[in-house]
């Protein structure tokens, strides 16, 4: 089971189609869920409100986190991971640690600090900075990559 938890409501309609359509190839091999939670206008004037609303949003986030899942948070800071290896790593984690992963997709503004304490690992998606409405397509598109790569199954090239 993966869970994707992420900031912010998804509006436009060609994201949603993408991420359906990997969710729908996604069924042979897991279920996801994804859980929107409420963002927070942001200040660009006022870092101090700023982290206020990272702790808001964390806190929104953090409770939807079972206690039993594994945290993946996509942070620009994290860890880089070649679609093999990210491939790999999932497979450890099913193997060793848990069936339960949840990924996390932070605001605007990024991570209340709890949120990355809670997180089991930082992943860097890319150096590239994204939307964080478009993450939710490269993620499920990578999930969708990572399953064909353990299941030695053509896609990935």
């Amino acid at each position: 089971m993966i869970k994707i938890i992420a900031v912010g409501k998804l509006k436009e309609k060609y994201l949603k189609d993408g991420i359906n359509e990997y969710i729908k190839r996604l069924n042979p091999y897991t279920k996801i869920e994804i859980i929107e939670v409420n963002d927070e206008k942001t200040y660009e004037d006022s870092p101090s409100l700023n982290k206020q609303i990272m702790d808001i949003e964390g806190q929104r986030i953090l409770s939807k986190i079972n206690k039993d899942d594994f945290v993946i948070a996509l942070d620009l800071h994290g860890e880089s991971f070649t679609s093999e290896k990210l491939a790999a790593k999932l497979s450890e984690i099913y193997t060793y640690h848990t069936s339960k992963i949840t990924f996390v997709i932070a605001g605007s503004c990024g991570y209340g600090q709890e949120v990355l304490k809670r997180a089991n690992l930082r992943w860097k998606l890319s150096d590239c900075t994204f939307p964080h409405q478009l993450v939710r397509l490269l993620l499920v598109e990578q999930i969708y990559r990572c399953y064909k790569i353990n299941n030695n199954e053509p896609y990935h090239k």
